[in-house]
């Protein structure tokens, strides 16, 4: 009996699917595609930082055509499986699988001590990205140095007039040319949500969660915002999670907007992919707005601009005053709210130019 072990649909442990679909076998299978590389992608972080690194996936596919593509994450939900062949949730067990695989090319995209730790630890001919040298973070060679030195070192960061794709291209050592985020809408995950889509849908994501409260901008602000839009005849939903729920159920009171409540991961982007454009702070709502390709309004007061690629679907906005909280959770200024200068005509006109394109 002939076993190619090679091949992408191969699983060791239980029949593949072209065999459970025809019953066909190795030694005439029709279905066989020879695996010539494995390649791992560490990312683990944040939802949004999983969405934003997608696009490496486009030039992967194309530059390694026969590798099989592995990815460990702490959101593997959020991975397109159309493009990876295994997607591993961070666990014990991964790792264990991990360590006994042997990889052609690791790419570590995290500079959190256990993710490079990890890295050091696998097993890989070429390793991009970030490592542990002389016990603690560094890049994994010159691909990585600058943007290794501008993760700690904020004047270096604020001169930054990179984006984040073409940074995370130049790490794993290939030139952007404008790859785009990939991400499925999850359609068997939605509901019948009660949208008037007659109407131009607009997205309201009013929070940002429970780290970079630097950021929040006035209950006041997004009622205005709201009430101002649906003058203008648009349908207008709240967005957010579990930390925005109680907000933007008295939004919707004192609004009219309509909030449906906070879902599970997919849930919540099918429930985006219904939105004409989302009006969002810099969190994953907005990685995935931009990953569904939908007009998208960015607020910003404590990131460096440069960083966002909005790939021409929209506009960022900052107050009006400067912010001096670069990266930082809570506000430190004495004497004014960077968020306090940033007036709902100033959104709303970003969103009726937006509109109209």
């Amino acid at each position: 009996m002939i076993v190619k072990d090679d091949c992408r649909y191969f699983r060791g442990y239980i029949p593949c699917a072209p065999h459970k679909k025809e019953g066909v076998h190795c030694v005439d299978c029709k279905y066989y595609e020879k695996i010539e590389e494995q390649i791992l992608i560490i990312k683990l972080g944040a939802t949004g930082d999983v969405i934003r690194s997608t696009p490496l996936l486009h030039r992967l596919r194309r530059e390694h055509p026969h590798a099989k593509l592995w990815w460990l994450t702490e959101s593997p939900d959020i991975v397109p499986t159309s493009y990876t062949d295994t997607v591993l949730p961070f666990n014990e067990q991964s790792i264990t699988t991990l360590r006994g695989i042997s990889f052609d090319l690791l790419f570590n995209l995290d500079k959190d001590f256990h993710a490079c730790a990890l890295a050091n630890e696998l097993t890989a001919k070429k390793k991009k990205g970030f490592v542990l040298k002389n016990n603690t973070v560094a890049p994994a060679d010159k691909d990585a140095e600058e943007k290794f030195l501008t993760g700690i070192f904020d004047d270096l960061s604020k001169a930054n007039t990179k984006s984040y794709p073409l940074e995370l291209f130049e790490v794993c050592g290939y030139k952007y040319a404008g790859e785009k985020y990939i991400l499925e809408s999850y359609p068997n995950a939605g509901q019948a949500w009660d949208i008037d889509t007659k109407k131009f849908v607009v997205g309201l994501n009013t929070g940002c969660g429970d780290r970079w409260i630097s950021r929040q901008w006035a209950d006041e602000n997004w009622i205005e915002l709201a009430k101002k839009l649906q003058a203008m005849n648009c349908e207008v939903i709240l967005l957010g999670g579990k930390y925005e729920h109680e907000k933007n159920v008295e939004l919707a009171k004192r609004s009219g907007a309509k909030y449906f409540g906070y879902f599970p991961l997919r849930t919540f982007v099918n429930l985006v992919s219904h939105c004409n454009m989302v009006v969002t702070l810099v969190t994953m709502a907005m990685h995935i707005s931009i990953g569904l390709e939908k007009k998208t309004i960015v607020i910003n007061n404590i990131f460096n601009p440069h960083e966002f690629e909005l790939f021409g679907l929209g506009e960022l906005v900052e107050p009006e005053k400067t912010c001096i909280c670069y990266f930082q959770q809570h506000c430190i200024n004495p004497e004014y709210h960077c968020m306090e200068h940033l007036p709902v005509s100033h959104v709303l006109e970003a969103c009726m130019r937006v509109m109209k394109r």
